[in-house]
């Protein structure tokens, strides 16, 4: 009976004992988190928000994050380099924005006909992506946590309608990433602009046409006012991935608490902005459309134009850069697995619906 006694006693004790505050066991840390997209795209900045928020969340606020918008301390165009070259501790930005140092950084984020944002995470979580590209963002100073993704997005606006390859000749147009060196093969002049940047050049005249992500945001940065064609689909972008970048260095030293709550954070915020825009978009695109704008899918020649462009910038790169060989040879094999298989398991019943649904 004594036994007994004790034993429950020293179990009420031990249930009584306050919880172990994991901030006091871990070193307090303030880091400075610039992003590369405008607090008037309120979802991209949303989830920039929140990935810092749940990084203090998930480390009983021993870890603060503070986030900062394009230009407040760092260019849009330039977080990347902040990040690496130690001026920030870490950013929000899409690796393509800075494929000029590597083109290899294109596939962090997203290439011309690649693949949908089932297969993107799939590869960088599962198929070895981020793994194969480890070393593309080390040589930039960098770690890269994929923390978004817009899902698929839209073609770009236009002032004027475009039927055939010829139609994009000359045409001043930005685009980012490798869609731009594709668009110049098809005689575009591309223009790399930051995202606050777009609206003005529009409504200049510095550029003819622009692409940005969706009707949600596109609506918010009033491109309809200036362009009314809006073309689909974005081939250039069906899944593009944004990171958070952490300068490498301090990667390295972070207790690995708080690289477990940076990594979770990233993973759910990339699938909650994702899921945001699928529940924004559709009902941005009706009120474009009861407004004026002219809804236009690309011609099938101008997409096979584009798909062939695409394939010989990729072989044409690859024989410059044995390491974008590697990682473009890892991603298509990846890329034409999953098209294969969703052609068998997803896209019928997909197609499907859409056609039950018109009736």
């Amino acid at each position: 009976m004594h036994r007994r006694i004790v034993v429950a006693g020293g179990l009420a004790g031990a249930a009584s004992l306050p919880a172990p505050n994991l901030a006091a066991a871990q070193p307090k840390l303030r880091w400075r988190c610039p992003g590369s997209f405008p607090k008037s795209v309120d979802t991209l900045w949303a989830v920039h928000e929140r990935f810092c928020h749940r990084v203090g969340e998930l480390t009983d606020g021993a870890f603060q994050i503070t986030p900062f918008g394009p230009g407040e301390i760092v260019p849009a165009l330039q977080v990347m380099d902040a990040v690496g070259g130690g001026n920030v501790e870490c950013g929000f930005t899409p690796a393509l924005f800075y494929f000029g140092k590597d083109p290899a950084l294109a596939f962090g984020t997203a290439v011309p006909f690649g693949p949908s944002s089932r297969h993107m995470w799939s590869w960088l979580h599962t198929g070895g992506g981020r793994e194969i590209l480890r070393e593309v963002y080390r040589d930039q100073g960098v770690h890269a946590i994929p923390t978004a993704n817009t899902g698929a997005q839209m073609g770009g606006w236009f002032r004027r309608e475009i039927r055939t390859p010829e139609d994009m000749k000359n045409l001043k147009f930005r685009i980012a990433g490798l869609a731009g060196m594709v668009m110049t093969k098809l005689g575009v002049v591309a223009q790399q602009l930051a995202p606050g940047d777009i609206y003005p050049s529009l409504e200049r005249g510095v550029i003819d046409a622009a692409e940005y992500i969706g009707p949600y945001d596109d609506e918010k940065l009033g491109f309809s006012r200036i362009a009314k064609f809006y073309y689909y689909p974005g081939w250039w972008e069906y899944a593009p991935s944004t990171d958070l970048m952490v300068n490498a260095r301090e990667w390295d030293r972070l207790p690995q608490q708080y690289r477990n709550a940076m990594e979770a954070a990233g993973a759910e915020c990339w699938h909650w902005v994702m899921a945001r825009y699928d529940e924004l978009n559709p009902p941005a695109m009706r009120r474009l459309i009861a407004a004026g704008t002219q809804l236009r899918p690309y011609s099938r020649e101008i997409m096979l134009a584009a798909y062939k462009a695409s394939q010989e910038l990729y072989a044409e790169l690859g024989e410059q850069n044995p390491r974008f060989r590697k990682v473009w040879e890892h991603w298509d094999r990846h890329r034409l697995e999953q098209v294969q298989w969703f052609r068998v398991s997803e896209d019928p019943i997909a197609n499907f619906v859409v056609l039950a649904s018109a009736r």
